[in-house]
This record gives C-alpha cells, sequence and structure tokens, in this order.
C-alpha cells in the first residue's frame, strides 16, 4: 500500500498519539482474543466475526453519513469477498483457534511472519516484487526464527504436529499476505475507509457462518468479562487502530507506518507475561528476533519492478 504525503506536517503530538493508538491497539489484540476465547469460553469464530461484522457495518453507516461512496460496484464485489474472506476468516479466524492451543505471545510472534510471506508470495505475480540477495536472507532468517518456535516440541521428542495452534497461526499469517497481495493488485473504485468496512462486514459475516458450521453456538451466557474484551476489540482493536493507521498512511511514510509490525509482537509477548503470567522462553525470544531481523531484510531487499534499475533503500511498501 503507497502512502500519501500531506504537504502539511501534523503536529508532532498528533503523529505520537497515532502511532501509540496503532501500537496499543493492535499489539493487545492478541491477548484480548485469547481472554476472550480460552478464558471466558467464547466460541472462537464467532466471537470474533461478530465484532468484525459490527465494526464494518457501523464504518460503513459512518461513510454513507459524510456522503463517501458506499454502494459495491459489480467490479469491486469479487475482490472484496475474496479479500474479506482471506484477510479475516483466514487471518484472524486464524488466530482466534490458534490462541485455544498456543499463548498469546506464541500467536503474536507467528503472525509477524506475514511480511516474510508477502515477500514470497510478490513474486507469484507477473508486475510484483522480487527478492534480492539481502531478500532471500531475510527468508532464511525469519522462517529459522520459525524452527525456534517449534524447537521445544522436538527436544522433547514430541511430533512436530502436535501443536495444531502454531501451523494455524503461520496459516493466518500467509493468507493475510495473500489477501493483502490481492487488494495491492486490485483497482477498487471506492474509497480506502469503504473499502476496508465492506472487508470487515464481509469476513466478519462469513466467519460467523463458518463457526456455525463448525458446532459453535450462540452462548447462553455472556459474561461481563467476555463482553469486555468484544468491546475492547471492537472498539480499540478496530475502529481506533484502524482510524490512525489510514491517517498515518496519508501522512508519514508507509516504512514509517509498518514499524507496527516489529512493535506489536514484541509488546504482544510483554503484555502476555505480564498480565496472563505466559512464559517467555529462550526459545520464544530467539523465534522473535530471527522473525522479526528478517522482516527487516525482506523488506530491505524488496525490488519493485517498476524502479528495478535504482536502489532500494528504504522499505516503500505497508504490509
Amino acid at each position: 500500500m503507497q502512502s500519501t504525503t500531506d504537504d502539511s506536517q501534523p503536529a508532532a503530538w498528533k503523529l505520537i498519539l497515532a502511532f501509540a493508538t496503532i501500537y496499543i491497539s493492535w499489539g493487545t489484540t492478541y491477548l484480548a482474543i485469547q481472554l476472550g476465547v480460552k478464558e471466558e469460553k467464547m466460541p472462537p469464530l464467532m466471537f470474533g466475526g461478530s465484532r468484525l461484522f459490527t465494526a464494518g457495518v457501523v464504518l460503513l453507516g459512518i461513510q454513507a453519513i459524510r456522503g463517501q461512496k458506499v454502494r459495491l460496484a459489480r467490479t469491486d464485489l469479487w475482490p472484496l469477498i475474496i479479500a474479506g474472506v482471506l484477510l479475516f476468516v483466514g487471518g484472524n479466524g486464524g488466530i482466534s483457534l490458534a490462541v485455544q492451543t498456543i499463548t498469546s505471545g506464541e500467536s503474536s510472534v507467528l503472525a509477524a511472519t506475514m511480511p516474510l510471506f508477502m515477500g514470497l508470495l510478490a513474486m507469484l505475480w507477473p508486475d510484483g516484487d522480487r527478492l534480492n540477495l539481502v531478500g532471500w536472507l531475510g527468508l532464511a532468517v525469519g522462517f529459522v526464527g520459525v524452527g525456534f518456535l517449534f524447537a521445544p516440541n522436538l527436544v522433547r521428542g514430541a511430533s512436530l504436529f502436535q501443536e495444531a495452534g502454531a501451523f494455524l497461526a503461520l496459516a493466518s499469517a500467509a493468507l493475510w499476505a495473500l489477501g493483502s497481495l490481492i487488494l495491492r493488485h486490485v483497482k477498487l473504485s471506492m474509497p480506502r475507509f469503504s473499502s476496508a468496512a465492506w472487508q470487515m462486514a464481509i469476513g466478519g459475516g462469513a466467519m460467523i457462518v463458518v463457526g456455525l458450521a463448525r458446532g459453535e453456538e450462540v452462548p447462553q451466557r455472556i459474561t461481563l468479562g467476555a463482553f469486555g474484551v468484544w468491546i475492547w476489540l471492537l472498539v480499540v482493536g478496530s475502529w481506533m487502530g484502524f482510524v490512525a493507521f489510514n491517517w498515518l498512511l496519508e501522512h508519514v511514510s508507509a516504512a514509517r507506518v509498518g514499524t507496527y509490525a516489529y512493535v506489536n509482537p514484541l509488546l504482544a509477548v510483554l503484555l502476555g507475561w505480564a498480565i496472563h503470567a505466559e512464559t517467555v522462553s529462550a526459545w520464544l525470544l530467539e523465534g522473535l528476533g530471527c522473525i522479526l531481523a528478517g522482516v527487516f531484510l525482506v523488506r530491505w531487499g524488496e525490488v519493485h519492478p517498476a524502479l528495478a534499475v535504482e536502489k532500494q533503500d528504504v522499505v516503500p511498501q505497508d504490509a
């Protein structure tokens, strides 16, 4: 996603507040999802889907009130359906299922591999980004980090496939990357806010349907804790984070906005340890370090076809 910078630079406090918002809102998401799904026993896909569907519908209403285009053009329908399903059923839904068996910190670290999958999958497009030697090194380093997270089971002699949650978190990162790449290569006829609102509404609705299909039931009783987590994810995770993210894309470079990819897993691991008493093992820290180093190298090593003759000394794309 390319950023557009505004000629009038916002006040420093506004930039700081916006960055703090995306760091906190998305850094707390993993623990919040786990508290709702694992501690409060909410059905994972219905819990996440209801929040996303509500967020999308409300944002569409706000866009309509603002006079922005919200009506779906025929050419926009299938790209938004495909992207919504990949991003939210695959991406968010995968994490919602993963935190049932792995910690919020582990899920956040594995989800941080998304830019690695972006770098790999982008090469499938004829006009997609390519990786130079530094980028390929980043892929290798990043996936070595993934190996560190699987290492404890192997050391104990357990099966590599014992923890389905780890594979679900990895799959969610890959599917989010694929959905993002599809959107990057499709020209939509509506504003960014309207497009994202449709994606959330479609993806959230699809999550509810898939949840019902896999046997999830509407809870007979919703605790105050479950409702509080749902509201946090709706207001802070979906609305505040989304608005801050898009506002920043209009005022600073996409590379600076993309720093959330480094901050969020660090914050998620810290919160999981401080609030939920999650174990922060050496394996987890080593894996986190390798994955973040890999993400940095992949972004540094991306070569854009239109600019192939120029040295890419900045990271121009946001994941």
